[in-house]
């Protein structure tokens, strides 16, 4: 133990005016952002594996699968929830499989699910469970949602920021053994504080790159203007004059009196989605039932690993309309990028790999203010005693 020398006084001193800025940003700035980055870190780890724990756990999301013609159609799973819930406004229904329960969406804080084969309910569910309870603390922090999602889109701002300043500060000035050792290797026998640093230094550079595509992600769900800026960026509204309105096939079916009301419709359209435009997942459909006699009929498909296929039906003719999203393989890369940002976010891209290796990348995110924390801990004790150790 020994009083701190001139020497290094000097070398601190030697330090360039970027380097003392960057180091005093990367220091208060994740001081006042670390607790929020170690709830979304945590909570987002939880998230990852959302369905896989809820498929394992909950019996009435499965069901016997059977043929594709023995699914009942909207109307009928519209008409068996109104028989034994008559009190309750039904929105939409969202049938995952030909192995999975129907979720039917209705005017209450629960979920009911739906054998899709027979019409009877396997399950009524609140739906302020466990996992919505983890999602409000990720997105809003269990705060009112307009000044909870402000706080953690700044603070995920933030941590975008102190990812690049950590990578500036990480860089060894020059390269040996030495500093290559410190820089990439962890010295898992070295006493608590030397492995703490080793935590937050070296695991921080080997989950960076992960790190920042789920911070970025999160601020394009976020941030109006960072989102419009980068669908411009990457080739969105270039050559608006050449682009044409979407020329969708439909078929020349004519419609009774019967078939317009709305349940005859969604009957419709749900066969022409699962039979003419779903390319993939084609028994997943979601059907909404327009609220007003005019609104656009509401239909989602290929739904797959994150992403999906927005669909919009006039509700007289029922044609697809123009704003109809296509198939994600024929958008351009702008749009790709836009509707593909949520499963690139929870690391669904890739399916089950991508989600252990994101886990893994969220976990460290969270540990890293724990263990800057105890960084800078350490060395404010030891500026108290104005010692430290060889």
């Amino acid at each position: 133990m020994f009083s701190l020398s001139s020497k290094s006084k000097n070398q601190k001193s030697k330090k360039s005016l970027f380097s003392r800025i960057n180091s005093w940003l990367h220091l208060w700035l994740g001081l006042a952002s670390g607790i929020i980055v170690f709830i979304m870190g945590i909570t987002g780890c939880i998230l990852v594996f959302e369905q896989e724990i809820k498929e394992l756990t909950s019996p009435y999301l499965n069901v016997q699968a059977q043929s594709p013609d023995k699914l009942l159609p909207p109307s009928k799973i519209y008409a068996a929830v109104h028989k034994a819930l008559p009190n309750k406004e039904i929105h939409g229904v969202w049938y995952n499989g030909l192995d999975k329960s129907i979720k039917v969406d209705i005017e209450s804080d629960s979920l009911i699910y739906v054998n899709p084969y027979n019409g009877k309910i396997t399950g009524i569910v609140h739906h302020e469970d466990f996992f919505h309870f983890m999602d409000e603390g990720h997105r809003n922090l269990w705060l009112e949602r307009e000044l909870g999602s402000q706080i953690t889109a700044w603070a995920t701002f933030i941590f975008f920021f102190l990812l690049i300043s950590g990578l500036i500060l990480w860089f060894p000035k020059k390269w040996n053994k030495t500093t290559r050792n410190s820089s990439f290797k962890i010295k898992w026998d070295a006493k608590f504080k030397r492995l703490n640093y080793d935590l937050h230094n070296v695991m921080g550079f080997y989950t960076l790159i992960l790190a920042m595509l789920i911070a970025f992600t999160g601020m394009l769900m976020s941030f109006h203007w960072l989102r419009e800026s980068t669908y411009w960026i990457s080739g969105g509204w270039a050559d608006e004059k050449d682009k044409k309105e979407q020329v969708v096939a439909v078929t020349k079916d004519t419609l009774s009196r019967q078939q317009s009301d709305k349940l005859a419709a969604a009957d419709f359209i749900w066969k022409k989605v699962r039979t003419e435009i779903a390319r993939e997942n084609k028994e997943a459909v979601i059907i909404h039932f327009p609220d007003e006699p005019k609104e656009d009929f509401y239909a989602c498909t290929d739904m797959h690993r994150g992403v999906w296929r927005d669909l919009y039906f006039d509700s007289q003719s029922l044609k697809l309309l123009s704003k109809s999203q296509k198939y994600i393989s024929d958008e351009r890369f702008s749009d790709w990028l836009m509707r593909s940002n949520y499963s690139l976010h929870i690391g669904g891209i890739g399916g089950l790999p991508t989600k252990i290796i994101y886990f893994t990348a969220s976990l460290i995110c969270a540990s890293l203010p724990v263990t800057g924390f105890y960084i800078w801990w350490g060395r404010k004790k030891k500026q108290k005693t104005g010692v430290t150790s060889v």
